[in-house]
């Protein structure tokens, strides 16, 4: 009889390897030859059940060759293998079982002796019936029933183990499943902003990219600066497309759109009972982000009491759950965004200085819209199809004179206030081109779209001077008057401050600002 303690420690290796994916092959090899401590055997196979058949799936033993392999029986043609498994106990067959009774299973396979020590086993895990294990000896001598007592509590194990591996395997295959749906979906994203950047027609947006195309490759600490709707989170998604955790998970989190109380819950998880309404085990956002990438988003409004538990990841890359003594180690880039002045939060007490200089490594500061005007074209078909893909709407364009007022503006809210724009007009417009009326901008007033003009109608249109008048009129008014400097009238029209003022004496505008 073999010893308890190697009982012990096979069983409890079949279910370390029950709880490895792909392990179900390694799980049976190993199963079988364990068995082999409790009752000898010359072969030992498991059979899986599938509908009303029984297939070899393992065998193990000097018998063991490629015809057991592939052997397969009818469960029609054997009663007391059927009866086995009805019953869920094991069979040991007797001198003439098999020569009075169904054959033996082995039948113009193996050229066993007549009387020789068979036993089938039922291999059941709660409710189903997985399939069948038999052994065979070529010795004359029938297995005790203290043996086959001691092999159906094992086959029990065994059977369990082979059921918990499939369900990890399946998981497994779910969760690449839902994994590449995401990535799919996240494709479609990731694919328009890494083309918008790329494309881009400004210097300093050709710029960013080469940078952020260098740093994509480092694990290093990315802060995404700039003013909001600028982008930055099309902008990280592009730095995890373009890295080697591109296949890994990309995890976003608004530091500012969570109560304080339960982001540290959100960012680190929690255990079961950690406060009231913890009724189960979650993980947080890190976790869920490991092996892959983690923005956080608005990161200068993280409390201060969480700003030392993000020091601990950035540098041990481990962290407590909420009501955990157990530390959880994770591996994640970790990239942040904010239209905080971080440096000046430090100066006035209100952020870590060391988070600040952990998080601080690579800084890229995306240009506001109104220094990329040149991009607005590409910029208005990405977010219209964007938006046909959301709403189920067909795809919209701009029109020319559309674009043109669109440059006329200083976009405060940048390419988050343009998509607004674009959706309102998108929802008002009749057909499939959203025109110069349909653009509700600040000092305008939104007019229904103009009806189309009767064939043979003459179509008044406003001379040139008016428009270009009307044109720099706007840009002064989205500017205060301001035509200098960054985000001045000259810059949002393209031109330079000197030219500007010389139309606008020859266009009678008064100046009203530099």
């Amino acid at each position: 009889m073999p010893d308890v303690i190697d009982l012990t420690a096979d069983l409890r290796e079949l279910v370390q390897l029950a709880a490895t994916p792909d392990s179900l092959e390694d799980l049976l090899r190993r199963g079988l030859d364990w068995l082999a401590r409790i009752a000898p055997y010359d072969l030992a196979t498991v059979f899986t059940l599938d509908g009303e058949r029984l297939r070899v799936r393992a065998a193990r033993g000097p018998l063991a060759g490629p015809a057991v392999r592939g052997h397969e029986l009818a469960l029609a043609d054997f009663p007391t293998i059927r009866e086995a498994l009805q019953t869920r106990r094991a069979r040991v067959y007797r001198e003439d079982d098999h020569a009075h009774g169904d054959g033996d299973p082995f039948d113009g396979v193996l050229d066993l002796p007549h009387g020789h020590a068979c036993m089938v086993v039922p291999l059941c895990a709660g409710e189903r019936v997985l399939g069948a294990m038999t052994l065979d000896r070529a010795r004359c001598e029938p297995y005790a029933q203290g043996v086959a007592d001691l092999v159906e509590v094992y086959a029990q194990v065994l059977a369990i183990a082979i059921q918990q591996s499939e369900q990890g395997a399946a998981l497994v295959r779910a969760v690449a499943r839902e994994r590449e749906h995401v990535r799919v979906l996240e494709g479609e994203l990731v694919g328009e902003a890494t083309a918008v950047l790329e494309s881009s027609r400004s210097a300093a947006v050709q710029e960013l990219v080469a940078h952020a195309r260098q740093v994509a490759r480092a694990d290093t600490a990315v802060l995404l600066l700039g003013e909001t709707g600028t982008g930055k989170e099309r902008l990280a998604h592009a730095l995890h497309e373009w890295s080697s955790r591109a296949s890994g998970p990309f995890v976003a989190i608004n530091c500012a759109a969570i109560p304080p109380g339960l982001l540290e819950s959100e960012l680190f998880g929690h255990v079961k009972g950690a406060f009231t309404g913890a009724t189960r085990e979650r993980a947080g956002r890190f976790q869920t982000a490991n092996g892959g990438t983690l923005l956080l988003d608005e990161v200068g409004e993280l409390p201060a009491e969480l700003q030392a538990k993000l020091l601990r990841v950035l540098q041990e890359g481990e962290l407590d759950p909420v009501g955990s003594d157990r530390a959880v180690r994770v591996d994640v880039r970790v990239l942040a965004a904010t239209q905080v002045d971080l440096a000046r939060a430090v100066r006035e007490g209100g952020f870590r200085a060391d988070l600040y200089y952990r998080l601080n490594v690579f800084p890229l500061r995306l240009p506001p819209l109104r220094a990329r005007l040149e991009d607005l074209p590409q910029l208005c078909a990405v977010l219209l199809r964007e938006m046909a893909a959301r709403t189920g709407r067909r795809a919209m364009r701009v029109s020319e004179a559309a674009l043109e007022a669109l440059g006329g503006y200083a976009w405060p809210g940048n390419i988050r206030e343009l998509a607004n724009v674009l959706e309102r007009a998108a929802i008002l417009a009749a057909g499939h081109e959203i025109t110069v009326a349909l653009l509700d901008l600040p000092g305008r007033v939104l007019l229904p779209a103009p009806a189309e003009p009767p064939p043979g109608a003459t179509i008044r249109l406003k001379p040139l001077v008016e428009v270009e008048r009307a044109h720099i009129r706007r840009a002064l008014d989205a500017t205060a008057g301001r035509i200098y400097g960054r985000g001045g009238a000259a810059e949002i029209l393209g031109l330079k401050p000197s030219t500007l003022q010389s139309r606008m004496r020859k266009l009678g505008l008064p100046r009203l600002a530099s």
